[in-house]
């Protein structure tokens, strides 16, 4: 590995988008920071709807917190300096190291990409000189032709800092030779130099099998095959941004059926990671209101547009089906973007997320929403009012929410400080409850407590938070199996460590 200025760093791209340069980033994390190396994720420029709050109360992609999580670290802004969030279909908020600075068309951002560069160079200088190593994760594929000119995500980054890549391809979609040395081929020669391995992930079947296809693909470019991961069933590692509409968890005893209408910019959808992975819960993303037959609790997920995914709730006639429904005994939770639709109106004087001015919402809570350009960013704790439940979670909204429903509070929570403050709604004949709240469903005592609010009795303890954890794990046990810490302190420059 000697030659390169930042040797301590991998950078893992990938073929296509959810190739697995997020899970592998994952693993390796977990694969080194269980065996005491000090390891830190990096990712230059994310693209994704779902976000997390850092401690000092930045915005970063969600995926970055949960590679965090498996260096058993709390996520920091410079895990990911640069966080752009889609609210049309040619722009996106741009958010650079953790504040928002506005909205841009894809032309314009382009243009303004070289600026970020010394951003995203700085964030990663800061992370090398806390950790031993760095594992940054590409975005999308770097034999993007038209993506190549100021590229900061992936060989644009990579030969700026000057460190060694893997690249990973997906074999369960086919053509994996294919995606493999195209992208190779379309790589500079200075970026083919900084190819040290090929990766190819969840493969199925005899590996042997494969292996004359590996030797091939080394023979024409001279590049090893570092490891084939396996497909593993039923894992479960939180989404960077695509949504799998299918039940995760298909047991046979789902007593409370919850449906999540998938309006067109619903954002933190891993708010329902939980919901789908406890055994007695039926979660289902719902996109044509043609599916919908009936549920105990439908939930109306967070947005980055507002006003638009209102707009087209309305226009699919998912607010009878929600007013219906109320009518019927159901039970319907509004959490951030979602809890603002529950009100009279949405307004947007400054256009923060769009042109729409003043919108009408579903007028079931006797409020307003007022966006704003000062996005609120922090991690909350506190209780479920007039109980001993505890709650955690994180808020990220630029509404402000006022009325005569927030005189019944949901939460009572806890600033830091020590400051007491009241948040979210509940209406006065508890069928409907609204929060800017994410993460709500993920605390055991508390998700036990709302499933049994919409009607599942006698409910299972779930602890997600736990649950969560035992996946990285998996997931690390299965790469580990195929690329030892051998391998990845070779790849890194680093002295092999033994666990301890």
């Amino acid at each position: 590995m000697s030659g390169f200025s930042s040797p301590h760093t991998l950078m893992v791209q990938g073929t296509t988008s959810d190739a697995g340069k997020s899970i592998l980033v994952t693993a390796i994390c977990r694969i080194l920071a269980r065996h005491k190396i000090s390891v830190a994720p990096f990712k230059p420029q994310n693209m994704a709807l779902n976000s997390a709050v850092t401690a000092d109360g930045g915005e970063i992609g969600r995926a970055q917190a949960v590679q965090a999580e498996a260096c058993y670290l709390a996520p920091s802004v410079d895990m990911n300096p640069v966080l752009l969030k889609p609210n049309s279909d040619i722009g996106a908020q741009v958010i650079v190291n953790g504040t928002a600075i506005g909205n841009m068309k894809a032309t314009e951002y382009h243009a303004f990409k070289p600026q970020l560069l010394t951003e995203v160079v700085q964030s990663h200088q800061r992370l090398q000189q806390q950790f031993s190593a760095v594992i940054v994760e590409g975005a999308g594929s770097p034999a993007e032709i038209n993506l190549r000119e100021h590229d900061i995500a992936n060989m644009g980054f990579a030969e700026r800092i000057d460190c060694p890549v893997i690249i990973v391809a997906d074999i369960d979609r086919g053509g994996v030779f294919a995606h493999l040395l195209g992208t190779y081929e379309l790589l500079s020669v200075s970026e083919k130099a900084r190819v040290k391995g090929f990766v190819i992930n969840r493969f199925r079947g005899d590996v042997s099998l494969l292996e004359p296809g590996l030797d091939w693909l080394t023979a024409r470019t001279g590049v090893p095959v570092l490891g084939v991961i396996p497909y593993l069933t039923n894992l479960h590692i939180e989404a960077e941004d695509a949504v799998n509409q299918q039940q995760k968890n298909a047991g046979n005893y789902q007593q409370l059926k919850v449906v999540v209408p998938l309006y067109p910019r619903a954002s933190n959808h891993t708010d329902f990671d939980v919901l789908r992975m406890h055994p007695q819960v039926d979660c289902t993303f719902m996109k044509e209101i043609t599916e919908f037959c009936g549920a105990d609790l439908i939930i109306l997920p967070g947005s980055k547009n507002v006003q638009g995914d209102l707009q087209w709730l309305i226009e699919q006639g998912w607010d009878e089906v929600i007013k219906r429904h109320l009518r019927l005994g159901g039970k319907v939770i509004g959490i951030c973007g979602g809890y603002q639709m529950l009100g009279h109106w949405v307004h947007d004087p400054d256009k923060i997320e769009s042109t729409a001015g003043s919108s009408a919402a579903l007028g079931l809570l006797d409020m307003e929403t007022t966006l704003m350009d000062d996005k609120c960013l922090r991690n909350v704790s506190g209780y479920l009012c007039d109980s001993e439940i505890e709650v955690k979670g994180y808020e990220i909204h630029a509404g402000e929410s006022r009325g005569p429903a927030l005189e019944t509070p949901l939460f009572q929570l806890i600033d830091e400080g020590g400051k007491q403050r009241y948040e979210g709604v509940r209406n006065s004949d508890n069928t409907l409850l609204g929060t800017y709240l994410h993460g709500v469903f993920d605390h055991p005592q508390l998700l036990a407590e709302l499933l049994g609010w919409a009607g599942l009795t006698q409910t299972e303890r779930f602890d997600y938070p736990a649950f969560r954890d035992q996946q990285i794990d998996r997931l690390a046990d299965a790469v580990e199996a195929v690329m030892p810490l051998s391998l990845l302190s070779a790849l890194l420059d680093l002295e092999e460590r033994s666990a301890v």
